[in-house]
């Protein structure tokens, strides 16, 4: 390639994938083996394997695996810019979040269908139109859980219908106001930190 060459987009994302010592990168030297796998958990919404894998060095190790169908989350956008946010008590933390609607997936279940579901019966909305803001891995330390993000738009409000047992409030609130809770420490959720700012880059915001 001669000075005046510009890098093709293969050469400039190859020159990230070096190692420090300036040897090149293998995917394939990372990957862990698996030895063995057994069940000792399941529940309605997850089991848990204790799994043992062999290492690139040859050395065996252990491995705690949630097994979790996945989910799906969505971003209720009405015209003024305005976003459907749930509240509601999270047991694990003993703490009430502030997040977009979302749900677990069924076996075999479309994630767009969920997130439709979702959205319908926390807010009451029906959306005219959908679109994916990705998938994102929770916890991939541990967990196999994928989540799915939508940005919902030309919303239509109805009654709230929520599972048993499921308790939240429906609060509208601008997109801008909760980008600054994001930054101010006020919204904690991954995903929904994930989908407002994939929403507010998709708008140039």
């Amino acid at each position: 390639m001669t000075n005046t060459d510009k890098p093709s987009a293969e050469d400039q994302e190859n020159r990230y994938l070096i190692n420090e010592d300036g040897t090149a990168f293998e995917d394939c030297e990372m990957i862990e083996k698996p030895v063995s796998c057994d069940t000792v958990f399941k529940g309605h919404v997850f089991s848990v394997d204790l799994a043992e894998v062999l290492l690139r060095d040859g050395f065996r190790a252990p491995r705690e695996i949630v097994r979790h169908n996945g989910g799906a989350a969505i971003v209720p956008m009405d015209e003024q810019g305005n976003i459907y946010m749930v509240r509601q008590f999270r047991c694990p933390f003993n703490q009430i979040l502030l997040e977009i609607p979302a749900g677990k997936l069924e076996p075999d279940e479309d994630p767009e269908l969920c997130a439709i579901r979702e959205l319908e019966e926390e807010t009451g909305c029906k959306t005219g139109h959908v679109e994916s803001l990705g998938v994102i891995y929770p916890s991939p330390g541990y967990c196999s859980e994928k989540l799915h993000l939508f940005l919902a738009t030309h919303l239509s409000r109805g009654d709230a219908n929520p599972d048993d047992g499921e308790f939240l409030n429906v609060h509208r609130i601008p997109l801008r106001i909760l980008l600054q809770k994001i930054d101010e420490g006020e919204i904690s959720d991954a995903k929904t930190i994930v989908a407002l700012l994939k929403t507010a880059r998709r708008l140039g915001i």
